[in-house]
């Protein structure tokens, strides 16, 4: 009878569900595109009353130092794909290899956006600040949205980060092979996501032209 309940019991340690992993993950990403999907609209209903504004207030971001940033994060996309392809192969150093190559990109990413947040800090630009306050109503709007909206990616950037830290344990530690796939790729869908919203976020606030 123990020899019966411990075979159950590896049973259920093993029991590996990749579709219903897979379902979940798409249906948790939906809920991902519904909470911006829902500040993309409100950027576009204060952008149509206060277009000349937002038109002011994006002229002061950094162009450059966006677009950069945009292009370090399309590159992680691109590491992270090599990572789940790697361990596909079998090819788990690799693969753990390309995860915190990864993981150095969107480190890169929080750092600039931490110093273009310090930047604006310095100005005196940030939530009800003297500065901010004394601006026109749609700039005022503008750097609120700017500072929850990139503030809201960048958590969810750190959240990619732990979720690929975790991925690279578990290559390292052989509960994800080729045959268990189902944590890296959904974890590599998360971190496509997180670069989708920003390719979004990138025109929205940095691109807008006087």
């Amino acid at each position: 009878m123990s020899d019966h309940t411990a075979a159950g019991t590896a049973e259920a340690h093993l029991h590996y569900d990749p579709v219903g992993n897979r379902i979940g993950m798409w249906l948790f990403l939906l809920t991902e595109l519904i909470l911006f999907g829902t500040l993309f609209i409100i950027y576009a209903v204060y952008f149509h009353r206060y277009t000349p504004d937002y038109e002011r207030a994006a002229h002061e971001l950094n162009r450059l130092i966006g677009g950069a940033n945009t292009l370090v994060l399309l590159t992680s996309s691109l590491t992270m794909a090599l990572s789940i392809a790697a361990l596909q192969k079998d090819k788990a150093a690799q693969a753990i290899r390309w995860g915190f190559i990864t993981l150095g990109f969107a480190s890169i990413f929080l750092v600039v956006k931490g110093f273009e947040w310090a930047h604006k800090f310095e100005l005196g630009i940030y939530f009800d600040s003297e500065v901010l306050l004394a601006r026109p109503k749609g700039e005022i709007v503008f750097y609120g949205m700017y500072f929850l909206m990139t503030g809201l990616h960048a958590l969810h950037v750190i959240i990619g980060g732990s979720l690929i830290v975790t991925a690279m344990v578990k290559i390292k530690r052989g509960t994800a092979t080729s045959k268990r796939m189902s944590f890296l790729e959904n974890t590599g869908l998360y971190w496509h996501l997180v670069d989708l919203i920003w390719i979004y976020l990138f025109p929205l606030f940095y691109l807008i032209h006087r």
